[in-house]
C-alpha cells in the first residue's frame, strides 16, 4: 500500500487481508459492522472478529448479488443458478428460505430502505418479496427488455426499475398502478437515487447520463462520455442542498455539480489516475472521500472529490467491487483474483472530506 497526496496523509491503512476461491462479485456490510462477501465460485462469506464464517463454500454457480437489509436482520444472495437464498443473521446465520426461479439468474437484489421487503430481478420482472412475512408482495413487469437494474427511492419506497427505454417508476403505495415512465432513446444499465431522495440519475448504454429532479419532467442529459457508463454514485447534499454526482465511464471519472440555475445545468471535474476499466465507485456516507476500484488494481480515494488523496493496492489482477460501512471508518473491497481486503481509518487522516 502507498499514498499519494500534497501533504501524504494516510486516510486508510490495512486492517485485514483473506481470500476466497475465485473472483469476489460482491462486498456488502451490515449496519453492526458485519461484512459479507460472495464469489463466483459460489461462495457467501461473512466477516467478523477478524474470522471468516463460511455460509455457501466454493463449488456452486456463481453469487453474482448479496445485500443486508436495513435492518441488518437479513442477509440476500442470488445468482446464477436461479435461487435467492435469505440468511436472519442473528447470534448465528441461519438461512430461513430458498427462493428458487430457475433458469432465470438473478444478478440485481435489493431491500427497501425501512421495511424488510427483498426487491430482485427475473428476466423481465421484479419481483418483491416480504422477509418477516416471508410471502411475495408483488411482480413488477418491465416488458421492454431485461431487468438492467433496479434502486430503491430512499426514506420514500418506490421503486425504479432500469432497461431499453429508460426508467420506470413504481409507487410503493399502489403497485397496480402504471410506473411513471423517464424515457431515453437507450437502454438504462445503472440507476441511481439521491439520498435526500430528491434527484433520480440514469447511465445509458448511447453514452450518456440522465438526471431528472424528481416531479419534474425536464431532465437533464450529459454527454460526451468515451463509453457507456458503468458506476454512478451520489454524495451527501452540499451547503446548497444539491449532491455531487459522480459516475465512471472506462479508466475516467465525471464529478458533477449543479450550477446556481437550473438552466445552466451541471459542471463537471474529470478525474484520471486509472490505468483500468473502473468496477466500483462509491461517495463515503459522511463527506467528499470518493472510492474508486479498477482493472489496474489500484483502489484510489479522491479527496473531497477533487485530487488523489491516497492509493491503496492489493488486487493482484484488479479490484471488482468495494463498500464503506456505515460510518465510514471501514472500506472493504474484493480483489478479480479472490482477494477480501479491509482497510480502516488512519487517526492521522481524519479530515479528508
Amino acid at each position: 500500500m502507498f499514498d499519494v497526496g500534497a501533504r501524504g496523509k494516510v486516510l486508510f491503512q490495512p486492517k485485514w487481508q483473506g481470500n476466497l476461491a475465485e473472483y469476489v462479485t460482491a462486498v456488502a456490510w451490515s449496519p453492526d459492522g458485519i461484512l459479507a462477501a460472495s464469489s463466483a465460485a459460489g461462495e457467501v462469506v461473512l466477516w467478523q472478529d477478524d474470522s471468516l464464517i463460511n455460509l455457501l463454500s466454493a463449488g456452486l454457480a456463481s453469487i453474482d448479488c448479496l445485500a443486508f437489509s436495513a435492518d441488518g436482520k437479513f442477509l440476500a444472495a442470488g445468482g446464477q443458478d436461479g435461487k435467492v437464498r435469505v440468511w436472519e443473521i442473528k447470534d448465528r446465520a441461519n438461512l430461513i428460505v430458498t427462493l428458487d426461479n430457475a433458469p432465470r439468474w438473478i444478478d440485481k437484489l435489493s431491500w427497501h430502505p425501512t421495511c424488510n421487503q427483498l426487491a430482485f430481478s427475473l428476466g423481465r420482472y421484479v419481483q418483491i418479496w416480504d422477509a418477516d412475512s416471508q410471502t411475495v408482495i408483488t411482480t413488477l413487469p418491465f416488458a421492454s427488455s431485461c431487468v438492467l437494474d433496479l434502486a430503491w427511492q430512499p426514506k420514500v419506497g418506490n421503486i425504479a426499475i432500469a432497461g431499453d427505454g429508460g426508467v420506470k417508476i413504481w409507487d410503493a403505495n399502489n403497485w397496480d398502478d402504471d410506473p411513471y415512465l423517464i424515457e431515453m432513446p437507450s437502454a438504462s444499465i445503472v440507476t441511481a437515487w439521491s439520498s435526500d431522495s430528491k434527484y433520480i440519475a440514469s447511465g445509458n448504454l448511447d453514452n450518456t447520463i440522465t438526471v431528472l429532479e424528481y416531479d419534474s419532467s425536464h431532465p437533464w442529459v450529459m454527454r460526451g462520455f468515451p463509453g457507456k457508463i458503468s458506476n454512478l454514485t451520489w454524495s451527501q447534499p452540499l451547503s446548497n442542498n444539491t449532491p455531487l454526482l459522480a459516475a465512471s465511464s472506462v479508466e475516467g471519472i465525471a464529478v458533477w455539480k449543479k450550477a446556481a440555475e437550473d438552466e445552466d445545468g451541471w459542471n463537471a471535474n474529470i478525474l484520471t489516475v486509472h490505468d483500468g476499466k473502473i468496477q466500483a465507485l462509491e461517495f463515503h456516507p459522511n463527506s467528499l472521500l470518493l472510492a474508486s476500484a479498477a482493472d489496474d488494481g489500484w483502489l484510489v480515494l479522491w479527496t473531497k472529490a477533487k485530487q488523489v488523496g491516497q492509493i491503496l493496492d492489493g488486487g493482484k489482477r484488479g479490484f471488482s467491487c468495494l463498500a464503506w460501512d456505515r460510518d465510514g471508518q471501514q472500506l472493504a473491497a474484493g480483489g478479480q483474483d479472490g482477494e477480501l481486503i479491509i482497510w480502516s481509518e488512519s487517526k492521522r487522516g481524519k479530515g479528508f472530506g
